[in-house]
């Protein structure tokens, strides 16, 4: 990918934003590590974002082994795979003040703690409240470096934004895709148990509490060094400079941003669905439990290649409504293939499927180019990726009731391809040409 994160459109890189027309933003504290402190940074990012989704894909492939065990009814499992939307639309709010106060790699440091804290946990846990609290746990933490992540990515790595961005999302997308295929065929080769197979993922979170550790430390230590020199008072509150900055366009005004918002939540409610339902879907179908895990690989493993061509395709287009329109219909032959024969096409419809699920990369790459300045790509960011989360909690909800009651996937199945109809609605009015900043 190119050193900027898209072409030099007049959306893409806004005048507002260059050096030019606007002082530039206060630069983060020098790495008192030098070359090394870089290195590391590189490995915590990778570390981070391998860790951000095994705690919902490891969860998907072993569900009906949980349900079982926790003698779960198909409501229950269906709240369980709408936790992750709803911590992640509450927790990641205060991301951003808990950064200003606090410093973002401590609280991506204090994420990963909880992350691996909540997976170690969750899978001893006696009932199922304990298991949901523990999962909530590991969530929270996700939750805060969902947010941050980008913006340390650019406050630390500005002249190569759209290579560790790439870097970055690949990483998510292995992680994520990894769980799903070895969570299964792992759980056999430990003895059988669900238990240990969730609970072997928490070793990844370690790993990544390490790197983040030093990080958080030198960031510290950046910060009081940089307030002697200003000749400040370096006091708990003030900004350890990997913070964002907390003013900006009154973002809720801006038509874009709710539609943005909208479509990011209705392409995070079919993400969430697939990540917790798919391998069951199949399962009922006929497909054995390890093949099951292996096609939601498949489907999450899309996103590696696409999240490099995405981002570039549409950062040229003035309008990326084609572009939602052809992830959309990907989606709706998906569902159309896994109400009529999901087992005959299983591997078409998990690609179709994954193909339909990388409107992710694309909602991130058009929060970047529906604001004209780097503040009002902050809060764009948290507006349309909270009211977003939020907008997908009830999706899985409704899936597992139906579920349920009807005893199938017709109705699930028919749910969800009418919402992405909507979705392909809302994503072609958050595509067109225009900033928060016109309209707030």
């Amino acid at each position: 990918m190119p050193d900027e994160p898209y072409p030099p459109t007049r959306s893409a890189v806004p005048t507002a934003i260059r050096p030019e027309a606007a002082p530039p933003a206060p630069p983060a504290p020098a790495p008192t590590g030098g070359a090394w402190l870089a290195r590391l940074l590189v490995v915590g990012l990778v570390l981070a974002a391998l860790n951000l989704r095994p705690a919902i894909t490891s969860l998907g492939a072993l569900l009906e082994e949980v349900r079982t065990g926790l003698h779960m009814s198909g409501s229950v499992a269906g709240v369980l795979t709408s936790v992750p939307p709803l911590c992640f639309a509450v927790f990641g709010l205060a991301a951003p003040r808990l950064a200003r106060r606090f410093g973002g790699a401590a609280v991506v440091c204090a994420g990963m703690v909880a992350i691996a804290a909540g997976m170690l946990v969750r899978p001893f846990a006696g009932g199922t409240a304990g298991f949901l609290a523990a999962s909530a746990l590991a969530l929270v933490g996700i939750a805060l470096s969902n947010v941050l992540m980008p913006v340390i990515v650019k406050r630390y790595f500005p002249d190569r934004v759209g290579t560790m961005t790439g870097l970055y999302s690949m990483a998510l997308a292995l992680g994520t895709s990894l769980a799903a295929a070895v969570t299964v065929p792992l759980t056999q080769a430990l003895g059988g148990s669900w238990r240990t197979g969730l609970g072997v993922w928490a070793i990844l979170a370690v790993l990544a509490v390490l790197p983040w550790t030093a990080i958080a430390r030198d960031r510290r230590a950046a910060a009081r060094t940089a307030a002697k020199a200003a000749a400040a008072p370096a006091t708990a509150d003030a900004p350890t400079g990997d913070a964002p900055d907390a003013t900006g366009p009154r973002v809720a005004r801006s038509r874009t941003a709710w539609a943005l918002a909208c479509f990011f939540g209705l392409q995070a409610t079919g993400a969430y669905i697939t990540m917790g339902w798919l391998p069951q879907i199949f399962r009922d179908a006929g497909v054995p439990a390890g093949t099951a895990g292996v096609l939601l690989a498949v489907t999450m493993v899309m996103g590696v290649p696409l999240a490099f061509v995405i981002p570039r395709v549409a950062g040229r287009m003035r309008h990326q409504g084609p572009i939602v329109v052809v992830l959309g219909l990907s989606g709706l032959a998906g569902y159309a293939g896994l109400l009529t024969a999901p087992v005959a096409g299983a591997w078409l419809w998990a690609v179709l499927l994954g193909v339909s699920n990388c409107a992710f990369p694309l909602a991130l790459t058009m929060i970047g180019m529906r604001a004209r300045t780097g503040t009002g790509v902050v809060r764009l960011s948290a507006f349309a990726q909270c009211v977003g989360y939020l907008i997908s909690v009830p999706g899985p909800i409704l899936v597992g009731a139906l579920y349920q009651h009807s005893g199938g996937w017709t109705a699930p199945l028919a749910l969800m391809a009418a919402l992405i109809v909507p979705q392909m609605a809302a994503g072609i009015l958050a595509g067109r040409d225009r900033t928060i900043e016109d309209e707030a």
